[in-house]
């Protein structure tokens, strides 16, 4: 799932304006920019690389300082980039789930603070450190949680989108070279943001960890922005039948123009929900993807599938002490269960073609972003998110 970084550089806000007297640099790179810029980016959003490139800069940062705690807004120093690292002007950046459990200190891996939480976001490259040769000042860029060195013995085969070096780490500090890949300038700069997590890992979940095939049923655990995005990725792979499961009916609305066709509220009927999608398919789904973090939430979605050959995939974020709600001997009616992280996608070879199915309508970004704030009013954004009310909140920073 998504990485929280515990001093994470990019959320930046204060790197200094535009102005008449910029450099043949900045008008170069101001140029280079405003072709992508189709989301009412303004030039303060842009910068001169000239004035900040190997300084220690000042940047605003939404700081928690314990679980549950309001985030303040407090005054960091950003040191210029090491060796392999990049620091980035973000642009936008949005609210995760996971980044509202990390809040919360559900899991004991996340609690740690104070702590700058984030990791969905799109921005330009600000300046780059030693030994970076693919990204450089002005690039459009993605940050992602999952990176990929490209020749370890993770990167070389194909059954694994984890790094020996750049593999998840949930306290990682800084966003290293390997953790964003490039991004068409002419892109939806709002939409790509979803890619650094949210779409990516739902979508991932649906084509790479369960390789849903066209006819196919698919029935769908807590329908957040994970489980909407994994519906559109079994939509666009061809499944006849989506069952979409969440005890608030809301959402359905919303689950329909995810490609949707049924759904189950658990509060409405009287027998256990895999009972009940049993009775819909014949015998069970082909594929259940669990996205809401709950181990009876779990059970019920690996008991939903058809046995002989139904699948489970493990999207969802779980509290810890949690174990597996599986006996071992219920494998043996043929049915799997396996995790996915980020979706299965390998960040700097497969996610570019993601984002050009996406931008091609192969996949469908809109209804996604269901409010927007400026980055001062992240606890509303929080509090959005928590009551259910946002898929997704856009942060203007």
């Amino acid at each position: 799932m998504a990485m929280l970084l515990q001093a994470r550089r990019i959320l930046t806000k204060t790197l200094p304006r535009c102005s008449s007297n910029s450099s043949p640099a900045f008008v170069k790179l101001l140029g280079l920019a405003s072709r992508g810029l189709h989301d009412d980016v303004s030039r303060s959003k842009l910068f001169d690389p000239n004035a900040t490139s190997g300084n220690v800069i000042t940047c605003n940062a939404a700081v928690v300082r314990g679980p549950k705690q309001p985030f303040l807004m407090e005054t960091i120093r950003v040191h210029p980039p090491k060796k392999m690292e990049v620091r980035i002007k973000i642009l936008y950046t949005s609210i995760c789930h996971t980044d509202l459990s990390a809040w919360k200190g559900e899991n004991e891996a996340q609690r740690a603070y104070p702590r700058i939480l984030g990791h969905e976001a799109v921005g330009l490259v600000e300046s780059v450190g030693e030994g970076v040769t693919d990204l450089k000042a002005g690039d459009h860029v993605i940050p992602i949680f999952n990176g990929e060195c490209g020749h370890c013995p993770y990167c070389t085969t194909k059954t694994t989108n984890l790094c020996q070096t750049y593999r998840v780490n949930p306290f990682k500090s800084v966003m290293e070279n390997d953790g964003k890949f490039k991004i068409d300038p002419n892109s939806p700069l709002k939409k790509m943001s979803l890619l650094s997590c949210g779409v990516s890992t739902g979508v991932g979940a649906a084509w790479n960890a369960a390789n849903v095939q066209a006819g196919s049923s698919v029935a769908i655990f807590g329908l957040g922005a994970l489980g909407l995005a994994a519906s559109e990725g079994a939509r666009a792979r061809g499944a006849s039948k989506i069952i979409g499961v969440d005890i608030n009916p809301g959402k359905f609305d919303k689950g329909k123009e995810m490609g949707m066709t049924h759904f189950v509220n658990p509060k409405d009927i009287s027998k256990p929900v895999h009972q009940r999608i049993r009775e819909m398919t014949g015998g069970g789904v082909d594929y259940s993807i669990e996205c809401a973090g709950n181990v009876e939430v779990l059970r019920e979605a690996f008991l939903s599938t058809h046995d002989g050959w139904g699948k489970t995939v493990v999207v969802g974020i779980y509290p810890t002490p949690k174990m597996l709600p599986l006996h071992p001997m219920e494998l043996f009616d043929g049915r799997s269960i396996s995790g996915t992280i980020f979706g299965d996608f390998k960040g700097k070879s497969q996610l570019p073609e993601l984002a050009k199915a996406c931008m091609n309508g192969v996949v469908n970004l809109d209804g996604f972003i269901t409010h927007e704030l400026p980055f001062e009013k992240i606890n509303e954004a929080f509090e959005l998110l928590g009551d259910g009310k946002a898929l997704r909140c856009l942060l203007h920073v």
